[in-house]
């Protein structure tokens, strides 16, 4: 097809630009969407048949729209020059260095992407801040934008974050409790935003395409990430208590959730939340806040990174302490490296934190995820992490399916709530298992009463110790 009605080009093609666009194109067969990346490999990879990106159903519309009236290339500049509206969806991570290091965003990738749409555009040009970014940067992108406009060359800014969940990202785009739309208040501000909800009304209902000044926008995206992964910490919290009480989190939780004011959603304890978002997000607003002039703020929503971090931590002691207070040269099996079921994302996964932790105290490790590769691992942990190479190559093991990881170990350690852990033969992968044999749910997902009766000693967040 080549009368196309619009034409967008997505900057970026990782793990918010692939999908977003991708049910772009599905929804919208008279527009042509076109992922760029200066990436070769990752181009090639969504160009191939193994996508770099593991979702659910995603697979199946890159498939279907590839070559039709969705494309992924690593020619920006051409991109960019014929697209209407450009996505710009590139990476923003916690800078590790300088002016708030450790909480602000490094906005260098936004700034780039901004200044060559700027440099190479030969016409108006609605620009769409796509990436999770601190509020007001549409401002300074607005401001390089405006610096570069000439006869013809025109920009209008806006933004439009995501509120997707990985493992359930292409149901949330195709089925969005809303989209966010924040535009200036000028009379081609609300073209531009008429512009790109025209776009989400193929499939999304007029009511649920929600418009508001650009600043309240980006501030929506930090406070709603802020406010769910303050849920899980304030559960989290309470699993501590429960523990040491007798109480039963998941009784806790769910008597709570039935309060229509609480609702039951983000109230699941576990070892700790992961991902891209909340916690970047979090940070975000912490160094706002102190940029505002408002510590008490900051304090508070720092608490829940601390809480986070606490409850990881507070679970793997919880490992050593079951294991006779020692577990160098023990095998300690690690089900699960994905921050979540149903990706492979592992950005701040919990197992990261665990598997570091259990290193320091040299123990053997034998783990095992469905979706993360073993090149991911090594990166996050020697790259990423602080593990030195020799000691990962010595002492970790990756495995290729859950009965090879827990053969001969001491004890298992469940991280990430894939459904397959549900079901295995826990009989068959106690008699191969060191005894006495434990068995770490850190995701409430096993049954506990038929594992004890297998043999296991379980131990469980949210519940008394040992279950």
């Amino acid at each position: 097809m080549t009368g196309y009605k619009l034409k967008i080009c997505c900057i970026g093609a990782g793990y918010v630009g692939g999908p977003t666009c991708a049910v772009i194109a599905y929804k919208c067969p008279d527009v042509k969407v076109t992922i760029v990346d200066i990436n070769q490999q990752r181009i090639d990879a969504w160009n191939s048949a193994n996508i770099p990106i593991y979702e659910p159903g995603l697979e199946d519309i890159v498939f279907r729209q590839r070559g039709k009236n969705l494309f992924f290339s690593t020619d920006v500049d051409g991109s960019i020059i014929e697209a209407d509206l450009i996505f710009v969806s590139v990476n923003t991570p916690t800078k590790k260095g300088g002016i708030g290091a450790g909480f602000a965003a490094d906005l260098a990738y936004v700034e780039s992407a901004t200044r060559r749409i700027a440099q190479v555009s030969q016409s108006h040009k609605v620009v769409i801040e796509k990436s999770t970014v601190p509020c007001r940067t549409a401002e300074s992108m607005r401001k390089i934008l405006d610096a570069n406009s000439r006869p013809g060359v025109t920009f209008d800014i806006l933004s439009n974050p995501e509120f997707l969940a990985e493992g359930t990202a292409i149901k949330d785009l195709l089925n969005p409790d809303r989209v966010l739309i924040g535009h200036l208040d000028t009379d081609s501000g609300k073209k531009a935003q008429e512009a790109l909800a025209s776009v989400y009304a193929h499939w999304v209902p007029k009511e649920r395409i929600v418009t508001t000044r650009l600043w309240s926008s980006e501030l929506t995206k930090l406070a709603s990430n802020a406010l769910l992964a303050q849920r899980i910490s304030s559960i989290n919290s309470l699993s501590a208590i429960c523990e040491a009480t007798g109480a039963d989190v998941d009784e806790v939780a769910y008597a709570c959730g039935l309060d229509t004011r609480i609702g039951p959603k983000f109230l699941k304890a576990s070892v700790g939340f992961g991902g891209s978002c909340f916690q970047k997000d979090i940070l975000n607003l912490v160094y706002l806040s102190r940029s505002l002039h408002l510590p008490e703020v900051a304090d508070y929503w720092n608490q829940v990174v601390i809480m986070n971090e606490y409850q990881k931590r507070r679970f793997a002691e919880q490992v050593v302490r079951e294991l006779f207070n020692t577990i160098t040269h023990k095998k300690i099996a690690i089900f699960g490296f994905a921050f979540k079921k149903d990706t492979g994302d592992t950005r701040e996964s919990a197992a990261i934190a665990m598997i570091q932790y259990f290193l320091k105290e040299n123990a053997n490790i034998r783990v095992y995820d469905p979706k993360v590769p073993a090149s991911q691992m090594l990166y996050d942990l020697t790259v990423e992490g602080d593990v030195d190479p020799a000691h990962y190559n010595k002492y970790v093991t990756v495995c290729d399916s859950a009965y090879k990881a827990a053969e001969g170990c001491d004890a298992i350690v469940v991280v990430t709530e894939w459904d397959e852990f549900k079901t295995l033969d826990y009989t068959k992968i106690y008699a191969k298992m060191n005894k006495p044999a434990c068995i770490f749910d850190g995701r409430l997902i096993l049954p506990l009463s038929n594992l004890k009766e297998i043999g296991f000693k379980t131990i469980c967040i949210g519940k008394s110790l040992p279950y």
